[in-house]
């Protein structure tokens, strides 16, 4: 398949490329293929969805880099004072940033609360009230979209300004990229609409009434800018010879902390990043509707892929494996 024959097959899907919108892929720091679909084109921006909690990811380590957070065995509830737990629960106080990071933090409840934290004022605090729970810490994964959430209040405490200022100044506008401003309506109708709106979005970042950015969805980017932070992975932190990040927290970061069961393909997770093959140097941050940052160490490739809402396609590993590699190699 030639390259043109790569942008028909994509217009013409009627399957899981269908949503497809923006591809962009570098190597060895040099754009080598960039298109785009279904009126969108490379300076637009999409909601990523999950690919969020990659970038949350990123932001955690520069955080940790800069000594605003001292470790990431430091207890969730150190950035909290004025928050009290529910009367007899204790094992709230025993939940890490780690433990948010490899999503082995323990929730109470068989399912996300998210009308009650999506209708609150403060999402963050919301959350904090279904941490922990009689079990205990037990080390099981627990998938908890909303529990990132937790992770933006302690960046916003820790260092003292919002999250989406932290994120535009300490890694979007030192990688050249727009700087993402506030969305701010957050209503039952434009939350649905923001997840369901087929159209190109500006570079915002969903808020909640507070101003704290949703950390486990609603970041909009380009498949351009996804292939950015992807090279800043293969560069070991590195741009223009700078460090943005630290290659020992990135190094952290990659490694696998978790095995995934059927759900997830059998993947491997570290913070907030997948690692597809038990044997191969591939990473990716993955989000719904086949949003991803792929990063390919062996072939020194980082590509994005952005999509509109799409029921049931989770990641587009094997569509890049598959399809897309052997195009643009």
């Amino acid at each position: 398949m030639k390259k043109e024959e790569l942008h028909r097959f994509i217009c013409d899907s009627k399957g899981n490329e269908s949503n497809i919108t923006q591809i962009c892929v570098m190597k060895d720091g040099k754009f080598i293929y960039e298109d785009s679909w279904r009126g969108f084109t490379g300076d637009d921006a999409a909601n990523v969805n999950s690919v969020t909690k990659g970038i949350m990811a990123l932001l955690a380590g520069i955080a940790l880099d800069q000594g605003s957070i001292r470790s990431l065995d430091q207890k969730v509830m150190d950035f909290f004072p004025d928050y009290s737990p529910k009367r007899g629960e204790t094992t709230i106080y025993d939940v890490t940033i780690r433990h948010l990071l490899t999503m082995t933090a323990p929730y109470k409840g068989k399912s996300e609360p998210w009308k009650k934290v999506c209708t609150s004022k403060d999402w963050t605090l919301a959350i904090l009230d279904s941490l922990g729970g009689r079990k205990g810490i037990t080390g099981e994964f627990r998938y908890a979209t909303l529990g990132i959430q937790i992770l933006a209040g302690i960046i916003e405490r820790s260092c003292r300004e919002k999250s989406i200022d932290f994120a535009n100044r300490n890694l979007f506008v030192p990688l050249g990229l727009p700087e993402r401003i506030p969305h701010g309506d957050s209503s039952k109708e434009d939350q649905f609409d923001f997840l369901m709106n087929k159209d190109p979005r500006t570079y915002e970042w969903y808020c909640d009434p507070k101003g704290a950015v949703t950390a486990g969805w609603g970041l909009c980017m380009s498949a351009r800018d996804m292939a950015i932070i992807g090279e800043l992975l293969l560069n070991e932190g590195l741009y223009d010879d700078k460090v943005i990040i630290s290659k020992e927290y990135l190094e952290d970061m990659l490694r696998p902390h978790v095995k995934l069961g059927e759900r997830f393909a059998f993947m491997n997770y570290g913070y907030l990043w997948y690692k597809p093959f038990d044997d191969r140097e591939v990473y990716a941050a993955i989000g719904d509707s086949g949003n991803i940052i792929y990063v390919n160490k062996e072939k020194m490739i980082s590509l994005g892929i952005t999509g509109t809402f799409k029921p049931r396609i989770f990641d587009r590993v094997r569509f890049i494996e598959e399809t897309l590699l052997p195009v643009i190699r």
